[in-house]
């Protein structure tokens, strides 16, 4: 295994040198497929085409989409299955989440590649949405600490590139199933500081341990000053105006560093 899988890259593909992943705006993924389109064209991503409203009223559009629903439940069946397969060896892995917008070298980023490194360390497989940012610096430090170090990229409007640190990766058209496969193979999730992806990821986890769909999930939450202020409004909040218990408080373990949240994933998730 190269030290850094940006340094074997000995050609960036128009005949420089590169030590940094080459990425050509004009490059879309169409679920599995790479596409290359004029650089001011837009590529609709499938799940927009799955969720947007069509006029039942119209009975031309509405006839089509009846056709075209029906024949992407198989396209949804494939990736439930393209999944499944290459996952299926896939024993102990924490799911990271967190912004895509960390820029190399900054504190966000190094703390998650700091993190990444202490999971692989522990005995985890890594898995993130296979992106930039604090994905990229999670899957780094699993990857240079020789873990299993796994990328779930989806399909969007604008490219997100998988970046070269992933043992495994894959790329999806679908959220949902992308989602499922976060879950199914994960046993802890932990969030950094992130946006609206991470938001509705550790929302979604929330509900899942919550109704009991997954056991004995922990949830951990890195950063005190950055998570604390939602914690704090989920509990003055939520819990005192009775919309969810206060047992629900204990779902979230929050800590500050990488070394805190693998320790509560080490004592909380479960493990053989």
């Amino acid at each position: 295994m190269a030290d850094d899988p940006r340094e074997a890259q000995s050609d960036s593909g128009d005949g420089s040198p590169s030590d940094v992943p080459h990425v050509d705006v004009q490059v879309r993924h169409v679920g599995a497929a790479q596409v290359r389109l004029p650089g001011d064209a837009e590529q609709v991503p499938t799940d927009r085409g799955l969720l947007e409203w069509v006029d039942p009223r119209d009975p031309a559009r509405a006839a089509n989409r009846t056709v075209r629903d029906s024949w992407r439940v198989l396209r949804i069946q494939s990736e439930f299955v393209s999944g499944f397969d290459a996952l299926e060896n896939v024993a102990e892995a924490v799911t990271v989440f967190g912004s895509a917008r960390d820029q190399p070298g900054s504190p966000g980023y190094e703390q998650a590649v700091e993190l990444g490194r202490l999971l692989g360390e522990a005995g985890f497989a890594v898995i993130t949405g296979g992106g930039p940012g604090a994905m990229e610096a999670t899957n780094k430090g699993a990857y240079e600490a020789g873990a299993p170090s796994i990328g779930l990229n989806i399909e969007l409007p604008f490219e997100q590139h998988i970046n070269p640190y992933l043992t495994l990766g894959m790329n999806f058209r679908y959220f949902f199933v992308r989602k499922t496969m976060f879950v199914k193979y994960a046993q802890a999730f932990v969030c950094l500081p992130g946006g609206f992806g991470t938001l509705d990821e550790l929302s979604e986890a929330l509900t899942l341990v919550q109704t009991g769909k997954v056991l004995r999930f922990p949830i951990v939450l890195v950063g005190r000053e950055f998570w604390g202020p939602l914690v704090e409004w989920i509990k003055t909040t939520l819990a005192a105006e009775g919309k969810i218990s206060r047992d629900d408080l204990d779902l979230v373990t929050l800590v500050d560093t990488p070394a805190e949240a693998v320790q509560a994933v080490c004592d909380k998730a479960v493990r053989p």
